[in-house]
């Protein structure tokens, strides 16, 4: 639950910050939006979640 809220949030953050900065559309942004709802849904959904879930191990096993 903590990983996906995370992810909610960063995602949340990408999307505002093209919206004001480089141009994207409101409507695109909801268009994109819409798509993530209906993925969720989807058949798709459990691979979805499976490689982002797989990026996420990936990104928390590099070490600086």
């Amino acid at each position: 639950m903590g990983l996906s809220v995370s992810a909610v949030l960063l995602l949340a953050v990408i999307v505002i910050l093209l919206v004001r900065k480089q141009g994207l559309k409101v409507l695109h942004a909801a268009a994109c939006v819409l798509l993530g709802f209906y993925l969720a849904s989807s058949s798709m959904a459990p691979a979805i979640n499976d490689l982002g879930d797989s990026m996420a191990e990936v990104i928390s096993q590099i070490s600086f």
